[in-house]
């Protein structure tokens, strides 16, 4: 897990050829905007969420968010617990964030 700055981030996700932008962030929160092609995996829904991150391909990178970047964090280091080496968190989350956010 680490934690990078939105650079660093982006940089990385466009290296990457086997990565997935994962938002912990709620549906409602999703709904307001979101980073072009992420998947919504909503951290506050614990039980499903544990389901969802347990089937992800373990050997992907992932770049991960959510408002303010401590959630995400929290979910990355889920996400190593369970297996996951790559998992990359946006600090600042989607407030400081200075891309384009899809409505």
């Amino acid at each position: 897990m680490e934690n990078l700055n939105e650079k660093k981030w982006v940089d990385g996700l466009k290296a990457s050829e086997n990565s997935e932008i994962i938002d912990v962030r709620t549906p409602e929160e999703f709904n307001e905007g979101y980073i072009e092609g992420a998947k919504l995996i909503n951290i506050q829904d614990t039980s499903r969420f544990m389901d969802q991150i347990e089937q992800l391909p373990k050997d992907k990178d992932y770049y991960v968010y959510c408002r303010s970047g401590r959630r995400s964090e929290m979910a990355c280091q889920i996400m190593e617990k369970a297996g996951i080496k790559n998992a990359y968190n946006l600090e600042g989350g989607i407030i400081d964030w200075h891309g384009e956010v899809k409505k």
